[in-house]
């Protein structure tokens, strides 16, 4: 391990909750030494640390002028989320076929936070409990093939995902959503459940600032 190691680990840290948490906006450019002032870290750190958030796809370095912050296009959203609505009905399905005892069990093991009406619900919290959620419900589909390509697809859209918790009160609303989505799994409803699970999925268009939620799924025939 460099010696640096422990230091460009710190940066790291600071620089992706920024991003996660909306301080650092989709557009914005950042300063190695603004970050390293900040962090009173020297620019050697700071450097390594966007690196490896460009490997990541958050930022795009230009050499003597800093990073941008890679904002989320609007075909990158669209696809991105529509995959991921795909999987999760898929699994929400093939769990409603094995009956209301089933999605009951599946309702009692998703997490939730309580708290969810709170408007001060931090960004970074509901972003933890959504990853949470909804990996366990994919994962209680019971594909396992399925539930591994979700988790590589939750790590391609994280920073839909934290574009959509960084409004004011989109955090709490977002893990409202996911109360009444468990509710009606607890009830053993599944086409409720289906419809709550599109909305909340499409609301993430919204809170992004893109219109066309409707479109995720194509119209049927």
């Amino acid at each position: 391990m460099t010696p640096s190691k422990p230091t460009a680990d710190r940066a790291y840290a600071h620089v992706r909750e920024g991003l996660l948490d909306g301080r650092y906006p989709g557009g914005e450019l950042l300063s190695e030494r603004g970050v390293a002032t900040e962090l009173g870290l020297s620019n050697t750190p700071v450097r390594e640390a966007f690196l490896r958030l460009q490997a990541e796809g958050f930022l795009r370095l230009y050499p003597k002028r800093g990073a941008l912050v890679v904002p989320v296009t609007p075909s990158e959203a669209h696809a991105v989320l529509q995959a991921r609505l795909l999987m999760e009905l898929f699994a929400l399905d093939a769990l409603a076929a094995r009956g209301p005892e089933a999605m009951r069990a599946a309702a009692e093991a998703l997490p939730q936070a309580e708290g969810d009406a709170s408007d001060d619900t931090s960004p970074k919290r509901a972003l933890d409990v959504a990853r949470a959620f909804h990996t366990q419900l994919v994962q209680a589909g019971g594909n396992p093939v399925l539930a591994r390509l979700y988790e590589n697809l939750w790590d391609q859209q994280i920073r839909i995902a934290a574009a959509s918790t960084a409004g004011p009160g989109h955090a709490a609303d977002d893990l409202d959503e996911h109360a009444v989505i468990t509710e009606a799994l607890r009830r053993g409803d599944g086409p409720t459940a289906r419809e709550l699970l599109t909305r909340h999925v499409s609301a993430v268009l919204q809170r992004i600032g893109l219109a066309g939620g409707s479109t995720l799924l194509p119209p049927v025939a």
